[in-house]
């Protein structure tokens, strides 16, 4: 297991970003490796990447040393082992609303003595070719990145408990599911949504865990980067739209 230099960097008081990937192509991931991201995060959770796509992805990141991440689809044990088998640095955990459920993410993530997840011999214990099980388990607990994902009414009303829950490093605010459940789905300027924004920023500021948002454009980050987010990611659409009108509006003059 390589060490996470995005997770050093976060902890050493860093700003570290990265984009969401959906497609299932490890060329695409080694094309977007060569740009400079500090991490990126295959989204098993709204595309159709299953524990073996993401496998690939995730070598295909390894190769320059880009850190993977996965966003799973669901809180349960059974799915976290999947895909952080597949060598996965770390990984989004969707819809958390309590501190019980954070508990249960970081269990899911983590080996004893911390968690319950299973150990086996598999590509991300480097089949137990380069290291032991004992040495194994001891650096990936310490190397894995959690976030944890708030994104409902709920979750923000239990939002002490869930920063209560050691190890988590990153408390991601999901905007878009947020002002689902705040009864304004895809108004994310709402008042009601600005509001839970602004609560979650300032717990998330008096804990040990780093803030993190998705954003649609450099200026927001930015932004959110003065507003002390440290895991700042995006999408590759969001980064290739604006480029592609870009060029074709300049060609057609």
């Amino acid at each position: 297991m390589q060490t996470n230099i995005a997770k050093k960097k976060l902890k050493e008081g860093g700003v570290i970003v990265g984009s969401m990937v959906r497609t299932p192509d490890p060329s695409l991931i080694e094309f977007l490796s060569f740009q400079g991201w500090d991490f990126l995060t295959f989204d098993a959770e709204h595309g159709t990447l299953d524990p073996g796509r993401c496998e690939d992805l995730v070598r295909a990141a390894e190769v320059r040393g880009v850190t993977p991440l996965v966003r799973v689809t669901t809180n349960q044990p059974s799915i976290i082992l999947r895909f952080m088998d597949t060598g996965a640095q770390g990984l989004h955990v969707p819809w958390v609303n309590t501190g019980e459920q954070a508990e249960q993410a970081i269990q899911a993530v983590k080996y004893h003595p911390r968690g319950m997840r299973g150990l086996a011999g598999v590509r991300a214990a480097t089949y137990t070719q380069a290291m032991k099980y004992d040495e194994y388990v001891q650096k990936a607990n310490a190397e894995t990145l959690t976030i944890i994902q708030v994104e409902t009414a709920e979750a923000v009303a239990n939002l002490d408990d869930i920063l209560r829950v050691p190890d988590i490093d990153v408390i991601f605010i999901g905007r878009t599911d947020l002002s689902h459940s705040l009864g304004v789905p895809g108004q994310a300027d709402h008042p009601l949504v600005t509001e839970a924004v602004d609560t979650i920023v300032t717990a998330v500021e008096q804990s040990p865990a780093a803030l993190g948002i998705m954003v649609g454009s450099a200026e927001e980050a930015r932004m959110w980067k003065a507003r002390g987010a440290q895991y700042i990611i995006t999408s590759v659409e969001a980064i290739l739209a604006p480029a592609c009108r870009s060029y074709v509006n300049a060609v057609r003059g």
